[in-house]
Formats: C-alpha cells, structure tokens, sequence
C-alpha cells in the first residue's frame, strides 16, 4: 500500500511538471519569414580622403549605396573613392555613415532604375522598372533579376540612379498593366467540407472547389 502512494505521489508530480506553462525565457520567441523582408538596405556614407599638409581640406564625397548591412556598404564606398580620387580605407575617413528609410512604407509606388554591370564580354547599360512599396524591395527584385536573366554578380552591379516615376512615366508593359483603374482581382473563398452525412459518390452539378 506505501509503495502505491508512492507511486501515485511520483505521477502526480510528472503531471504538474507537464502541465506548468515554460518560464518566459523558454518560449519560442516568433520569426517573421526572411524570405519575405528585403535583403538589400539603402545607406548613405559621406567620407573623404585623409587630410594631408599639401591638402589640408580634401573634398568631401557622398554617395548613396545599396548594400546587405553596413559593412559591405562602406566597403563599397571605398571601392568608388579609389575611382574617384584615390582614396583607399587606410589612407581615408568615414563622416557619417545612415541608413535611409521611406516615407511611406505602406503606399505601392513605381520605381525606375539605371544600371551598369559587367557581364563576361563587355560593359552593359540598363534601365528597369518595379513596383514595391520601398525602394529597398525594388533593388532586392533588381538583383534577384539580374542574377536570373543574365547571370550578373552582385559585385558587377553598379546603381547609377533611383527614383519615383509617375504612371505617365512609366515604360515597362508589366508596370502599366497595373495602372488600369478598373482592374480586378477574384476574391477567393474556400468551400467547408461538405457533412459526411451528405455526402455521395457521383453528383449531377461538377463541384466547385472555391467560390470567386
């Protein structure tokens, strides 16, 4: 009999083990999908070249650079400075390094896009054209489009302008098909499972699977 309520006693403690919610620090704290968030960041990085007794106040440069994170951005900026007036990392300083943000995140707007990049035979100018709400995914979309039509590194990639384009001024057939006002698009609703009671092999109507 002592060695059944034992027992029991030990049972009953695994079942209030089990059913005490996890302390705060063991929740799974929630991830949004990456896949959805873009991965290319606005940065805008002013520098110069080192002053120097026969320069003591050099020129001031500031460019603004689309890169993964700050790092690659400044590396990038460095990569212009030494074009420009050669300039490199150890023999020049940073000013202010930011991170640009839109004004209106929420609102859909046309973006147009100049570009040089370095393809395997020569040097390419281009012009391309998106829809997004930030400019951030309308670059992320460039360099996923550049990778998959025609095979370009990211480090051939070169933005030489960005802007916001009107709906007059948009080009591209897949940008002004969405300018149409009428346009439409089904809403789409599941059917519930029809009751089993209900149910039969053969119907005289084709069933719908959704409802527009």
């Amino acid at each position: 009999q002592v060695a059944c309520l034992a027992c029991g006693a030990v049972a009953r403690f695994f079942l209030s083990v089990q059913a005490d919610p996890p302390p705060g620090n063991m929740v799974k704290a929630f991830k949004a999908d990456a896949t959805l968030k873009p991965y290319m960041h606005q940065y805008q990085i002013v520098g110069r070249a080192a002053p120097t007794p026969k320069n003591p106040q050099p020129k001031i440069f500031r460019m603004r650079l689309f890169a993964k994170n700050a790092v690659l951005a400044k590396s990038r900026f460095w990569y212009f400075m030494k074009k420009l007036n050669k300039a490199k990392r150890s023999g020049g300083e940073l000013l202010a390094v930011n991170e640009l943000y839109d004004k209106r995140p929420t609102q859909v707007k046309n973006y147009g896009v100049w570009l040089r990049y370095q393809s395997r035979t020569n040097t390419h100018n281009m012009y391309k054209e998106f829809r997004d709400v930030t400019i951030n995914g309308a670059v992320s979309k460039l360099y996923a489009e550049m990778a998959g039509r025609h095979r370009a590194q990211p480090g051939s990639i070169q933005i030489i302008n960005t802007a916001v384009l009107k709906a007059s001024e948009c080009k591209r057939e897949h940008v002004t098909e969405m300018h149409n006002s009428n346009l439409k698009f089904p809403v789409v609703r599941k059917v519930p499972v029809c009751n089993k009671k209900l149910r039969t092999t053969f119907k005289a109507k084709r069933p719908n699977t959704f409802v527009h």
